[in-house]
């Protein structure tokens, strides 16, 4: 064994979001490698909704002091960066204990997934700066959040390693048992207020989308109203609600093109995005559509595996839609390059690879 690993992750571990794929991947992934990883994270019961922000807090601690009393020769803590692990960034730093924080969002997300914070904006701002400050080695996901982030790091160092994709779940010949009416286009993931989600219900009623071409989301969240409003008014609109991380493969490899096309609400996406659909989509051989933000725009310009339209514009997005569409050939070869790139450079053994080097540099283990 190389070395004991405690991961904190404050999200609720539940398959079919994407805080589950990136945290179970990478874990599964350092295990091949011979470490021994255990996860803590808030344990809710499947199916149901989550507690309120009380509930929910009550949860946050009682998954940390579950932490500290089961905890005993680590060499090293990896936490999914959250302003309620300020306690165990302190305990740790008591125990004299590595830690790694994984950031995946500028600090201003906090006001967007939980807006009663921001009536107490530079309390939380500190929180979340300080354990960056604090920890011994950082990650996050693009190059602007990095250069973000460096200024809080200080000397301590701050890795680039984006989200990736299961790449033996994800492949082209993915198969889903759910009947759905084809040609269609797809989005999946969580129905946050940063997806686009008006944007993406605005371009499937312009005149430039293809008349046969239906829109099937399938996730859950805060917007999932909207889509169900949507899709009881116009037959285009297909939500499946959510399904299995295989059955999401197969429901990928069976559509004609992906979506990702985020708004920039609060300044979100000026720092980047690397969203898990864009890596999951093109790895299952079809081509994408994503908003114009570092990150997921810079992938698919630089291997031209989709196209990049200008946010929250349904025009563009429609038409885009409508050309790759209209251009079986043109999308076929976007989809193979697509996967092709995937394949051999942005799965999640690669991710956990990139990991284990910093987790090595860290504790002094190469």
């Amino acid at each position: 064994m190389k070395g004991r690993i405690v991961y904190l992750s404050m999200a609720a571990n539940r398959e079919g979001n994407a805080y589950y794929a990136h945290v179970n991947e990478i874990i599964k992934g350092l295990r091949r490698r011979d470490w021994q990883v255990e996860l803590f994270s808030p344990n809710y019961q499947q199916g149901d909704s989550l507690p309120n922000s009380i509930g929910r807090m009550f949860k946050f601690l009682e998954t940390q002091l579950n932490l500290w009393i089961n905890s005993s020769d680590v060499d090293a803590l990896y936490i999914r960066h959250h302003f309620a692990t300020f306690p165990t960034v302190l305990w740790a730093k008591l125990k004299k204990i590595p830690v790694i924080q994984e950031i995946n969002g500028p600090y201003e997300e906090i006001f967007i997934t939980w807006p009663w914070t921001s009536k107490f904006k530079q309390l939380f701002t500190w929180l979340l700066r300080s354990q960056i400050a604090w920890a011994d080695a950082s990650i996050t996901v693009t190059s602007p959040l990095k250069n973000l982030l460096i200024k809080d790091a200080g000397l301590k160092p701050v890795y680039i390693i984006p989200n990736g994709a299961n790449t033996d779940v994800f492949i082209p010949q993915a198969k889903s048992n759910i009947e759905l009416p084809k040609p269609y286009v797809v989005f999946f993931g969580a129905f946050a207020h940063w997806q686009g989600i008006d944007t993406m219900l605005d371009a499937v009623e312009q005149p430039d989308w293809p008349e046969n071409l239906n829109l099937v989301f399938v996730g859950d969240g805060i917007e999932r109203f909207k889509i169900e409003k949507s899709a009881a008014n116009n037959p285009k609109v297909i939500y499946l609600g959510k399904k299995s991380y295989q059955e999401v493969a197969g429901i990928v490899a069976g559509s004609v093109v992906g979506l990702s096309t985020q708004n920039n609400r609060n300044n979100r996406s000026t720092t980047g995005l690397s969203p898990l659909k864009v890596y999951e989509t093109l790895a299952c051989g079809v081509p994408i559509v994503v908003s114009d933000f570092p990150g997921q725009a810079d992938l698919v310009r630089q291997h031209k595996c989709g196209l990049v339209v200008p946010p929250e514009d349904p025009v563009a997005l429609a038409q885009a839609v409508a050309f790759l569409y209209n251009q079986p050939s043109e999308r076929q070869e976007m989809g193979d390059r697509g996967h092709e790139i995937i394949k051999q450079e942005h799965s999640w053994d690669k991710r956990a690879a990139a990991t284990e080097e910093v987790l090595l540099s860290l504790i002094n283990l190469s």
